[in-house]
């Protein structure tokens, strides 16, 4: 008898044990359990829609990637052209001009800014568009020349330029119309002397006005 209620007891704790290991489903997964079971194919890649998918998404890709190349602008070169560059110039201010596509900024000199004032007889004065004037003057209907070995920051040539065997970058400083900048400094010593230009008056350096409203250095 003691035996036989042994065994039972071994019994109870074996079905328990197994009762407790057994994975508990919550109701409703029994069901989805076998028709997932039922539907799913192992091995199968024509079951899987993402791996039919990739083809159609890397060809998306590369055209994606061939579209932003080509609306990609080249870099602008900061080479500088063999030989003088030379034709019509349009004048951007006292010390800029431009010839085709080149963008020049007259080296060693500096001139005011296009809405630049100054004072001049008690009274305010245009300096800046009066020194693009003078320079549109110096250079007439003539072909401009100018010489430049290096760019500045902002990709312009930095030249020495002449027109009608007259050296613009001096004339400019000569006329009182732009300040020495690392050159020509007999010439504005002239000017100043000779009270030419924005010398006749009251200005503010160039670079001042500029550093003053947060344009760009020179």
């Amino acid at each position: 008898m003691a035996v036989a209620s042994l065994r039972d007891s071994l019994c109870l704790a074996k079905h328990d044990v197994a009762r407790r290991s057994k994975p508990r489903r919550v109701a409703g997964q029994e069901g989805a359990a076998v028709r997932g079971n039922r539907q799913r194919r192992p091995h199968d890649w024509r079951g899987n829609g993402a791996l039919r998918r990739w083809p159609v998404v890397a060809v998306l890709l590369l055209i994606a990637a061939a579209l932003v190349r080509l609306d990609r602008k080249p870099p602008q070169t900061t080479a500088v052209p063999k030989g003088p560059v030379a034709g019509s110039a349009h004048v951007i201010d006292g010390d800029s001009l431009r010839i085709g596509g080149e963008e020049i900024r007259l080296q060693g000199i500096d001139a005011p800014e296009g809405p630049q004032t100054c004072r001049r007889d008690g009274r305010e004065w245009d300096c800046g568009e009066d020194s693009r004037r003078t320079l549109q003057r110096l250079i007439g209907n003539a072909t401009v020349t100018c010489r430049s070995v290096e760019r500045d920051q902002h990709a312009r040539l930095l030249g020495r330029c002449e027109a009608g065997g007259r050296d613009l970058n001096a004339a400019m400083v000569e006329a009182g119309m732009a300040v020495a900048y690392g050159g020509y400094r007999d010439e504005e010593r002239r000017a100043k002397v000779a009270r030419r230009g924005l010398w006749a008056g009251e200005f503010e350096m160039p670079r001042d006005w500029r550093r003053e409203r947060g344009i760009g250095g020179r």
